[in-house]
């Protein structure tokens, strides 16, 4: 009789358990953001929900059969390759030329150009999806609970709008740059715009160029990358509807990073960090890369990636490094795509794909050579493995010299970079102990809270669905004209009432002068 009690107590509870799944339709970016949300779907799953993703028909990473999503591919068109297969060479090439006014200027525009591009076509699938009604009549009577999406492009922002559902954003970036400047007071006396390289103590000049940078990179994300969904939003939700307000609009934004990668600066009470998310402890490696890695001794190992889109440099940098890497009694592991590079050591291994997460917390691992993406540099920090930083694009140069700043990064000009260079850089992180120190402070900070940030992110966005919503974190400031924002109207009355006040002092003083002058007068008189 016991056992059958226990058994109908489990069979409870593994209801109750269950009884909160919910359905979740999911709008994810491509490329290294689908790594991302992936972790964030797999740890769905494992709790019962239901979950679909929408995925463009062109997509890079993103497949179309997974056990643990269904999903509804969306015919995009034939993207154009070349974005891979010419403009990241092209982009790497205008770098190499050096970092004059011009050549950043035409950096820029290259990007922005670009980057456009893969925007317009977001805003023409989900036109696509708009169009097509028994797609969006199926969507509806599949009665989701919320939409989660990465706002880096805004298909999943328009989505939610349109079926009326509560939004939660896996975000770092949005259409109009970082997110905190886009939903949190961001003073630009202490916080730095991303893409100067600026930390949060400024002197008067950089404070400057802070500024100077904030009006030209909101001017032009507005622009470029803002246009498109706005020109969507007026013609499907009308004129008085704007694609801004929309986003501002979300329910929670789980960012992916904290503040042992932040400077400190204010947030809003829907900002949940969940910074380092997707790291976990590392688990042993393949036979033969563990044998590899255990043949250095007490040298220890240096891993190299660039993450998923720079799967490999121009060849004249790769032989460069390669010679550099020869020169060091340590071992190095390398994922490198393309031809084999010239001045190859014995010491190094050239892979296709290797285990980041397992080789950084490897406790052989001395240097993680870098190009600064968001999940290698959150990675090294739970890890506790300094870095050597080769920035190329987006958000890198940004990440990176913040992690400088913090002493636990060295970073390579990639303009600059020959063997010597490269070689004194990995020389310097692996002998000063400094900045494997500085490290390991973080990633004692970071693992010193509470709750872990995968299990706090999954928490929000159940708690998003138990209610429906999380109207009373928003704030209303995005409803506000920037007059009333910063109370200009408030500051002009109070002036004018001032000024009045003034003036009628003044009358009443030369009316009161004016009059004992004239008793005077009339007396002497």
């Amino acid at each position: 009789m016991h056992h059958f009690t226990l058994l109908g107590l489990f069979i409870l509870l593994s209801a109750l358990s269950r009884s909160y799944a919910g359905k979740v339709l999911v709008f994810p970016a491509d490329a290294s953001h689908w790594i991302n949300m992936k972790v964030l779907i797999v740890e769905l799953h494992s709790k019962g929900h239901n979950i679909t993703v929408v995925r463009g028909s062109s997509s890079w990473y993103i497949e179309e059969k997974s056990p643990l999503y269904t999903s509804i591919t969306v015919d995009t068109g034939e993207f154009d390759d070349d974005f891979m297969e010419k403009f990241l060479p092209q982009l790497l090439k205008m770098q190499r030329q050096g970092r004059s006014f011009w050549n950043e200027m035409a950096l820029a525009d290259e990007s922005y150009r670009r980057l456009t591009e893969i925007h317009q076509q977001i805003c023409n699938m989900t036109a696509t999806m708009f169009e097509n009604k028994t797609l969006m009549n199926s969507l509806k009577d599949a009665a989701y609970d919320i939409v989660l999406t990465d706002p880096a492009f805004g298909g999943g922002v328009l989505l939610a709008h349109r079926l009326g559902l509560p939004l939660v954003f896996n975000v770092r970036w949005t259409v109009y740059g970082e997110a905190h400047f886009v939903i949190a007071p961001s003073p630009l006396s202490y916080i730095p715009v991303p893409g100067i390289q600026l930390t949060d103590k400024m002197t008067f000049s950089q404070r400057v160029m802070n500024v100077m940078t904030f009006i030209m990179i909101h001017y032009k994300n507005s622009k470029y990358f803002g246009s498109p969904y706005q020109e969507f939003t007026q013609k499907y939700f009308g004129p008085d509807v704007d694609f801004l307000s929309l986003l501002q609009n979300a329910d929670i934004w789980l960012m992916r990073n904290d503040f042992t990668f932040e400077f400190p600066r204010p947030t809003m009470p829907n900002v949940v960090y969940m910074g380092g998310f997707q790291c976990k402890p590392a688990k042993p490696l393949p036979d033969d890369l563990e044998e590899f890695v255990q043949s250095s001794g007490e040298h220890g190992v240096i891993i190299m990636t660039l993450g998923t889109v720079f799967g490999q440099l121009l060849s004249e940098i790769n032989d460069e490094i390669a010679a550099a890497f020869a020169q060091l009694p340590q071992k190095v592991i390398w994922r490198h795509t393309g031809p084999r590079p010239a001045n190859l050591g014995n010491n190094t291994l050239i892979v296709d794909w290797l285990p980041q997460n397992d080789l950084l917390g490897h406790p052989q691992t001395k240097v993680f050579v870098a190009h600064g993406g968001t999940n290698g540099v959150q990675e090294a920090i739970y890890h506790g493995v300094p870095i050597v930083g080769l920035p190329l694009a987006f958000d890198q140069p940004d990440n990176l010299s913040r992690m400088q700043a913090k002493g636990t990064a060295k970073i390579v000009d990639f303009a600059t970079l020959d063997r010597n260079v490269f070689l004194e850089a990995l020389k310097e992180v692996l002998h000063n102990s400094s900045y494997r120190e500085n490290m390991q402070r973080l990633s004692r900070l970071h693992h010193d809270q509470p709750m872990k940030p995968l299990d706090r992110a999954v928490f929000w966005i159940e708690f998003v669905m138990r209610n429906r919503g999380a109207p009373h974190l928003r704030t209303q400031s995005f409803r506000m004209s920037w007059i009333e924002y910063y109370c200009i109207d408030v500051i002009f009355t109070l002036l004018m009432i001032f000024v009045l006040s003034c003036f009628v002092i003044y009358s009443i003083i030369k009316y009161l002068c004016f009059k004992v002058v004239f008793k005077k007068k009339m007396k002497s008189e």
